[in-house]
C-alpha cells in the first residue's frame, strides 16, 4: 500500500510537467487546490486555540513554561539569523542577480511593478516593533479568533491556559478536557482532509507552473537553485547538528517523520496550512509530547520563519545584483536584524 506521503510527493511532481503542458489553461485547476487550502486552513484557528490552550494548562508549573517559552524564543530567534546569513552568503558568493538579461529584467518589472508598489505602501505603513509588540495583546479575543490572528490567539489562549492552572481544586478540570477534546477532533479532521492532499497539491503546482511559465523560470533558475541550495544547507546543517545536540535523535529518523509537513509546507508555501500536518507529524512520528508540540509548534508557525528569512536574504542580494546597487557589510548587517525581526509575527499565509 503506497503511504500518504508517497501520494503526495508524486502529486507534486505531476503538478510541474502538467503546469508547463497547460500553461496559463492551468489556472482552470487552481480551484481544487484553493479548496484543499481552505479545507486545513478552516482546521488552523480551532486547533491552535485548543492545543495551546491545553499544553499551556497540560505544562502546569509556571516556571516551566516560562523556561519552555524563553528557550523557545531564543532557539527560533538564532535559527532565523543562521538561515539569513546563509542566504546572504550564498547570493553574494554566487551572483545570481549578475547574469538576469534585459528581457527577462523588464518582464520581472512588468509582472510585479504594481504589487511592488502596494507592498512599498504597506511597508510605509506598517506599525514599528513596540507597536507590533503592543498589538500582540488583543483588544477583543473573540475578534482576534475570527479574523484569525495567530499571534494574539496564541497570548490570549497561554494566559487563558494559565489562569485555568491557578484554579484551586479541580474546577478546572472539565474546560481542559473540553479543549482537549476539541484539539481530538481537529487532529482528526486533519486525518480526512489529509486524503485529498495528492490532487490539491498537484492542483496547486500546476497552477503556479503554469502561471509563470518555464521561460521566466529558467532564467530565474540559477536564483532558485541558490534559494534551494540554501534551504538545502540549513537543513542538513543547523537542523541536522540541532536535532542531534538537543534530543540525540538520529536527523536522518528526524526527516523522515517529518516528510508529510515538509511536502504539504513546499507544495502550500504556507506554515498556517501545515501546522496540523507538523502537529501530527511531531506527536506520532517522532514522539514528541502533546503538551510540548501543542505550546511550541503553533508559536513556531508564526514566529519562527527560517525559510522565509534565508529566501529575502538571497532576494535582496539577487535584486540588488540585477539592479547595480552595491550593499556594503553594514547593509548585510541591516539586512539579518530587520529581517530577524520581521519574521515576528510574519503571515503564515502568503
Amino acid at each position: 500500500k503506497t503511504k500518504l506521503h508517497t501520494k503526495i510527493l508524486l502529486g507534486l511532481l505531476a503538478g510541474v510537467p502538467l503546469g508547463i503542458l497547460l500553461g496559463p489553461r492551468a489556472e482552470a485547476v487552481r480551484p481544487i487546490g484553493d479548496v484543499f487550502l481552505r479545507l486545513i486552513w478552516m482546521i488552523v484557528v480551532p486547533l491552535v486555540f485548543s492545543s495551546i490552550f491545553v499544553g499551556t494548562a497540560g505544562l502546569g508549573d509556571l516556571r516551566k513554561l516560562g523556561r519552555i517559552g524563553a528557550r523557545t524564543i531564543l532557539y527560533y530567534l538564532a535559527t532565523t539569523a543562521i538561515a539569513i546569513t546563509i542566504g546572504l552568503a550564498l547570493a553574494s558568493a554566487l551572483k545570481p542577480g549578475a547574469i538576469i538579461g534585459d528581457s527577462a529584467k523588464t518582464h520581472l518589472l512588468e509582472s510585479y511593478e504594481k504589487e511592488a508598489a502596494e507592498d512599498i505602501e504597506i511597508a510605509s505603513a506598517r506599525p514599528g516593533i513596540v507597536e507590533t509588540l503592543t498589538r500582540i495583546v488583543p483588544r477583543n479575543p473573540f475578534e482576534s479568533l475570527t479574523s484569525g490572528d495567530m499571534l494574539q490567539i496564541i497570548f490570549f489562549a497561554i494566559m487563558f491556559g494559565i489562569a485555568v492552572t491557578m484554579i484551586p481544586g479541580d474546577r478546572g478540570k472539565p474546560l481542559i478536557e473540553f479543549f482537549g477534546a476539541v484539539s481530538d477532533g481537529m487532529t482528526q479532521l486533519v486525518r480526512i482532509v489529509m486524503k485529498a492532499a495528492p490532487v490539491g497539491v498537484l492542483a496547486l503546482v500546476a497552477a503556479v507552473v503554469g502561471r509563470f511559465g518555464a521561460g521566466i523560470l529558467l532564467s530565474l533558475l540559477k536564483y532558485a537553485a541558490i534559494v534551494l541550495a540554501g534551504l538545502a544547507l540549513h537543513m542538513g546543517i543547523v537542523y541536522s547538528a540541532a536535532v542531534w545536540l538537543f534530543s540525540r535523535m538520529s536527523p536522518r529518523a528526524f526527516f523522515r517523520g517529518i516528510r508529510p509537513a515538509q511536502i504539504i509546507a513546499f507544495s502550500s508555501s504556507s506554515s498556517n496550512a501545515t501546522l496540523p500536518v507538523t502537529i501530527q507529524c511531531a506527536e506520532e512520528n517522532l514522539g514528541v509530547p502533546k503538551d510540548v508540540a501543542s505550546f511550541v509548534l503553533p508559536l513556531g508557525a508564526t514566529v519562527n520563519m527560517d525559510g522565509t528569512a534565508l529566501y529575502q536574504g538571497v532576494a535582496t542580494v539577487f535584486i540588488a545584483q540585477a539592479y547595480g546597487v552595491p550593499l556594503t557589510i553594514v547593509d548585510m548587517l541591516a539586512i539579518v536584524l530587520m529581517a530577524t525581526l520581521a519574521s515576528i509575527g510574519t503571515a503564515g499565509v502568503p
